[in-house]
């Protein structure tokens, strides 16, 4: 008898009269250990859709001359100004999570390949997202109120409160879950910090600092879109009785998320009289955020009850600004026309 070791250091024991070195030399070199992705093999044809959407409007911040706007920053009251520091502040530390600890969680449960890929690529600009924000403030604000903002920030009651929410469900929630968490976050809780740049560019104000926040709720419509097609893939696999208690938990959490955002929302808006349209707004992006799951919306709102201005202000087209003074969406690789619904149905 002789032994031999295998790759998996298991141990095989063979009649040397049996071994045949040709043919175990030629099985050795047919395991696959690390299969290449193929693009020219799609298994899910939104994968590639998402991914040559994203690559087309890819972005970086360092196109958006701010400092354009510090003329505007001026005229602004001190509670304004605030309000601006604390939305970005908050705005921050969502789209922290989401690169650190949000995508990492989907991850691992993806269904292709290509899936991770467009994963891959959420993941990054949701760190481009949160370094953005930073810019704004070192061209606005002074050193000292950038650590304020850092300050409040990381220690307010309702902000940190629904990242615990969303982040335990990534951490302990079931892959379902986690689609529905991230959905929640990109197409809902985002919108009452997205309202205040909005607001300013209906007024002309801050339009660079507001060209930035199209840019990312141009990405974030297609991260949430996307991550929501991915959970009705997994929910119409459950039986009747699973889709009925998911149901439950998934409307359970939205109004204990829109419970605390009504809280959050009144601690920054209501020093400038903007709370319930922020709140009509925030309503209108929660349906939105059902509809990526696919289920029927909860509030009676509609984009025709949300501020015109802010519904203008979301539209995803390209600014028109005077290329060489300053660089607004359209410097983009390609002519990118913005996701719609029905373009998600496919494999549904």
């Amino acid at each position: 008898m002789k032994h031999l070791h295998g790759n998996a250091d298991a141990f095989i024991t063979l009649s040397e009269d049996a071994i045949d070195l040709s043919i175990l030399a030629k099985e050795s070199r047919m395991t696959t250990y690390y299969e290449a992705i193929n693009w020219n093999a799609i298994e899910d044809m939104i994968d590639k859709s998402t991914w040559e959407k994203l690559t087309e409007q890819f972005w970086l911040d360092t196109r958006i001359p701010l400092s354009n706007d510090l003329d505007d920053w001026r005229k602004l009251s001190d509670v304004e100004k605030d309000l601006v520091g604390k939305v970005f502040g908050g705005l921050t530390l969502l789209d922290t999570m989401q690169s650190e600890s949000g995508v990492q969680a989907i991850r691992a449960d993806i269904r292709t390949p290509h899936e991770e890929a467009v994963l891959n690529n959420i993941q990054f600009m949701e760190s481009v997202h949160a370094k953005s924000y930073s810019s704004i403030f070192s061209t606005l604000n002074t050193k000292s109120e950038i650590e304020e903002i850092f300050a409040w920030t990381n220690s307010n009651e309702y902000l940190q409160k629904k990242a615990k929410i969303i982040n335990d469900i990534y951490e302990n929630g079931t892959a379902l879950q986690k689609k529905v968490a991230s959905t929640f976050l990109e197409t809902f809780l985002f919108y009452s910090g997205f309202f205040t740049p909005l607001y300013y560019l209906g007024n002309n104000k801050l339009s660079n600092v507001a060209e930035i926040i199209k840019l990312i709720i141009r990405d974030e419509s297609v991260h949430g879109t996307y991550i929501g097609y991915k959970f009705q893939l997994g929910f119409n696999e459950l039986s009747d009785e699973d889709q009925d208690q998911m149901k439950d938990w998934m409307y359970d959490l939205l109004f204990e998320l829109y419970e605390n955002e009504e809280n959050y929302t009144k601690s920054l808006y209501d020093g400038v009289g903007w709370t319930e349209e922020v709140m009509t707004f925030l309503r209108y992006n929660a349906n939105k955020a059902l509809m990526n799951l696919g289920q029927d919306p909860l509030f009676p709102d509609s984009a025709d009850d949300v501020n015109p201005i802010i519904m203008n202000g979301i539209s995803t087209g390209t600014s028109n600004h005077d290329f060489f003074s300053q660089v607004g969406n359209g410097y983009l690789l390609g002519q990118v026309e913005a996701m719609q619904d029905e373009d998600y149905l496919y494999g549904l």
